[in-house]
């Protein structure tokens, strides 16, 4: 066992339920609920024990030295986000850009608890032409569970309602 499996299973002990499909190389993955700073790291462990590469996204100016490399090597994508961008089909394009990108985001757009989502990612996966991956941090069973991609129609309420129903009883680290 790698010492991520052996701080993830056992010392932290989440478990991780449903896997990535290989061969969906492009999707936007929405985490949710995003309670805490430490969805960062449960998300990081599991990326990597699922083997997955699952990307972000952060204003450009990270992406300057000294710690630019860092933000690439962990799979970050610049975004302009100085105004009159016209913000989801630039990153729409970033998808074009790669043979493989999963965006991860979290739909409520903080880390507070929200009794609405923000529709970017719905728009972004719309205009990329990509599923979406519903992914739930439960942080009362310390599970994560990835669900199967979710094939986004025209009807932009239908499709949210859809997706909240993956996090029906999900507990977030904050309530």
């Amino acid at each position: 066992m790698g010492i991520t499996r052996f701080i993830f299973f056992k010392i932290l002990g989440w478990s991780i339920q449903g896997k990535f499909d290989p061969s969906i190389k492009k999707s936007v993955v929405i985490v949710v609920p995003h309670t805490s700073w430490h969805d960062f790291y449960i998300g990081v462990f599991a990326r990597r024990i699922s083997k997955t590469q699952i990307n972000f996204i952060a204003k450009k100016e990270l992406f300057k030295p000294p710690f630019g490399w860092y933000f690439r090597w962990m799979g970050g994508a610049p975004l302009d986000r100085t105004p009159g961008q016209k913000k989801v089909i630039s990153i729409a394009k970033v998808f074009d850009a790669h043979d493989e990108f999963r965006l991860a985001l979290a739909p409520e757009g903080t880390r507070k608890k929200v009794d609405t989502w923000k529709t970017g990612f719905y728009y972004i996966a719309k205009t990329a032409n990509v599923p979406v991956i519903p992914v739930a941090f439960d942080y009362k069973t310390k599970t994560v569970f990835i669900n199967k991609a979710y094939y986004l129609t025209n009807d932009v309420v239908k499709d949210i309602k859809n997706l909240e129903l993956y996090y029906t009883n999900i507990s977030g680290r904050v309530k």
